[in-house]
């Protein structure tokens, strides 16, 4: 099950922006403690806490359910390397955060109803699975009767913002997976080895 409780207090009680949006930068700011009545008393985590707050702030970050979670994971273990980088490249890898990543979408939680929507096209063949992994060479493209929708009012003003592993071109409404990310493309905001070391208990 995803999360669909109050937001500003997820936000608090793991004290990062969860969700993307400004709104919940400035609760931030204003209400740095915990929540609830004994917010401000809250002391030092163990180190399971610390574990366990890092993996729910990937979980919702990247609007992922626990299995979801689980599974990334057992697929980061299968593969070579660093398996807290092989974690975060394939949470990168998702059709959802690239939507969100070139631009398409204010939010990863809006990128996720865009494609769950069916507004995008995946080598040519229309999708609607949020969780999909892209791979070196896919071409995913927005299709053509939704670029007048006002969710994509906005496009033409922005300016193409392209990480290193994709190729992105607002004005033809296409993203092109030149590469798997690397390390300096991962969300920096999480800790993966905490998680690494909650799944390895």
């Amino acid at each position: 099950m995803r999360y669909t409780g109050p937001k500003a207090k997820l936000c608090r009680r793991l004290g990062v922006n969860l969700f993307g949006t400004d709104k919940y930068t400035k609760i931030l700011r204003k209400r740095q403690s915990k929540p609830g009545v004994h917010g401000a008393k809250f002391g030092k985590k163990s180190e399971y806490g610390k574990q366990l707050d890092e993996k729910q702030k990937a979980r919702f970050v990247f609007g992922l359910s626990e299995r979801q979670m689980a599974n990334c994971f057992q697929k980061a273990v299968s593969q070579e390397g660093d398996t807290g980088q092989n974690l975060l490249r394939i949470f990168e890898r998702r059709l959802d955060n690239v939507i969100y990543i070139s631009q398409f979408a204010v939010t990863r939680m809006q990128a996720r109803q865009m494609v769950s929507h069916g507004h995008f096209t995946l080598n040519g063949r229309r999708v609607d699975i949020p969780s999909m992994i892209v791979r070196p060479g896919d071409k995913i493209q927005l299709i053509p009767k939704f670029a007048k929708s006002p969710l994509y009012g906005d496009l033409d003003k922005l300016k193409d913002y392209s990480p290193k592993w994709l190729s992105v071109d607002l004005k033809k409404l296409t993203v092109e997976v030149l590469a798997l990310p690397e390390v300096d493309d991962l969300e920096k905001s999480i800790d993966s080895q905490l998680i690494v070391e909650y799944y390895s208990r």
